[in-house]
C-alpha cells in the first residue's frame, strides 16, 4: 500500500489549507453573528456562506468527492482522504465546498442509482448547490441500527407509490434550500429479509410531509440545517421516483453508508488536528504555578498521546480509502468498520484533552472545541452505533478461522 500523495492531491491540500486560512478560519464566528442575529434561524442560510460556496466555486474547490465521476474532481478514495480532514477542521468546512453531509451521500445514490430523469431533475441542482436533501432513515419507534426493523411503508398504487412512516434525525430537513428527501421504507415485509425495504425520491413539499420538531444535538440545534422528525402520512409519490427499484433499498443503503462512513473519518481526523494544533499553542501562551502549562507532564503526556491517536487513526483510514478503490466497498467492510469505531472515539479523546487544556474556555462558544466534541460524540451513533461495528467486525475475524472451531 502506497499511502503517499499525488501531485493533483499534493496542489488541492494546498490550494484548501489556504483558502482555509484566508476565508473560512475568519468567518465562522460571522457565520455565527450572523445566523443569530436572523429573528428566525431556520429562515435562510447565513449571507457568509453563500459567498464563501462562490469563492470556492472560482478557485476550483468544488465537488471534489465522487470517486471516478466525471460529475467530481476525478479523485480516487484515497486522494480525497486528506482533502475532507482539511475541510473537517471546520464545522461549516464541508459546505463551503458543496462537501457536506447528507448530500454528498444522496447525490452518490443518484449517480450511482438514479434515472437520468431523476439526475436531472435533483442530481444537477445538488451539484450546482442550488439545493439540499436529506435522507430519512432513522426511525424513532424502533431500533434503527437494524435496518430491517424500518418500519415505514412504501405502498405500489397504480402509478404511484403511498408513503408512509415517521423518521428523526433526518439532518438537513431543517433548511428551508431542503427540497427533497431519500426516503426508506418496507415495500414488501413478506420478501427476503433484506430485500423487503426500498428507497423512494420524495418531495418535500408533497402533501402529506410535516416536519413535527427540529432535534438539538448537546444543545445544539444545528441551525439553519438541523436534524429533524418528519411524519409522512399518505403521501403520493410518482412511481418513477422509485430508486433502482423495489426491494434494493438495503442493497442502496449499504452502497450509501461505506463512502458516507469514511468521510465522517476524514473529517474527524481533521477536527483534531486541529484540536491538538489549538491546544499545543494554547499551553505556550498560559502560565500556571510559575511555569508555562506546556513544561507540566501532563499536558506533555496528552501532546504524545494525541499524535499517536492522530496517526493511528489516519492510516487505518487511509488503508480502507485503498481498499475502496481497489477491491470495493464490500470487501473493505471490515476496514470501514474499524475506521468507523476507531475515528469518533480517537476524536473525543483529542477534543476532550484541548478542552482541558484550555479550561472554561474550552467549554465556551469561543471556541470551536466544545461543537467539535458534540459533533464527535453523535458520530458514534451515526451511520451505525460502535457495538454494530464492532460486532460486525468480530464475525468477519470470526469467520477466518471457523474451520479450526469445527475441528475441536
Amino acid at each position: 500500500m502506497n499511502f503517499s500523495y499525488s501531485e493533483k492531491t499534493i496542489e488541492l491540500q494546498q490550494k484548501l489549507t489556504a483558502f482555509m486560512d484566508e476565508f473560512v478560519y475568519p468567518n465562522e464566528k460571522i457565520f455565527d453573528e450572523q445566523l443569530n442575529a436572523q429573528e428566525n434561524r431556520w429562515a435562510q442560510n447565513p449571507p457568509i456562506m453563500e459567498e464563501l460556496k462562490a469563492k470556492a466555486r472560482e478557485k476550483g474547490l468544488w465537488n471534489l468527492f465522487l470517486p471516478d465521476s466525471e460529475l467530481g474532481a476525478g479523485l480516487t478514495n484515497i486522494e480525497y482522504a486528506p482533502l475532507c480532514e482539511i475541510m473537517g477542521r471546520s464545522l461549516i468546512g464541508p459546505e463551503v465546498f458543496n462537501c457536506n453531509a447528507p448530500d454528498t451521500g444522496n447525490m452518490e445514490v443518484l449517480v450511482r442509482y438514479g434515472t437520468q430523469a431523476q439526475k436531472k431533475q435533483w442530481l444537477e441542482p445538488l451539484l450546482d448547490g442550488e439545493i439540499r436533501s436529506c435522507f430519512a432513515m432513522t426511525e424513532p419507534d424502533v431500533a434503527s441500527s437494524d435496518a430491517t426493523n424500518i418500519e415505514s411503508s412504501i405502498i405500489s398504487d397504480g402509478d404511484a407509490y403511498i408513503v408512509n412512516g415517521r423518521k428523526w434525525w433526518t439532518s438537513g430537513a431543517g433548511d428551508p434550500r431542503c427540497k427533497v428527501a431519500i426516503f426508506m421504507g418496507k415495500n414488501d415485509p413478506n420478501a427476503a429479509q433484506y430485500e423487503q425495504q426500498s428507497m423512494i425520491l420524495v418531495p418535500l413539499d408533497t402533501p402529506g410531509v410535516k416536519i413535527e420538531r427540529m432535534l438539538s444535538v448537546f444543545g445544539y440545534d444545528h441551525a439553519p440545517h438541523g436534524h429533524a422528525e418528519i411524519t409522512f402520512d399518505n403521501v403520493r409519490v410518482p412511481a418513477e421516483n422509485m430508486l433502482w427499484g423495489e426491494g434494493k433499498g438495503f442493497a442502496i443503503a449499504q452502497g450509501r453508508l461505506g463512502p458516507g462512513r469514511i468521510h465522517h473519518c476524514m473529517r474527524l481526523i481533521g477536527a483534531a488536528e486541529r484540536a491538538l494544533e489549538e491546544m499545543c499553542i494554547r499551553v505556550q501562551q498560559r502560565t500556571a504555578f510559575g511555569k508555562s502549562i506546556a513544561e507540566q507532564g501532563v499536558i506533555r503526556e496528552w501532546i504524545a498521546e494525541s499524535r499517536i491517536d492522530i496517526e493511528q487513526a489516519r492510516l487505518l483510514t487511509l488503508k480502507a480509502a485503498y481498499m475502496m478503490d481497489t477491491v470495493g466497498n464490500k470487501e473493505a467492510r471490515a476496514e470501514i468498520a474499524m475506521i468507523k469505531v476507531t475515528a469518533p472515539n480517537m476524536a473525543l479523546r483529542v477534543i476532550d484533552r484541548a478542552i482541558q487544556a484550555f479550561g472554561g474556555a474550552g467549554v465556551s462558544g469561543d471556541y470551536t472545541l466544545a461543537a467539535q466534541w458534540a459533533n464527535s460524540r453523535t458520530l458514534r451513533l451515526a451511520d451505525g452505533p460502535d457495538e454494530v461495528h464492532r460486532n460486525q467486525i468480530a464475525r468477519l475475524e470470526l469467520k477466518k478461522y471457523a474451520a479450526h472451531g469445527k475441528g475441536n
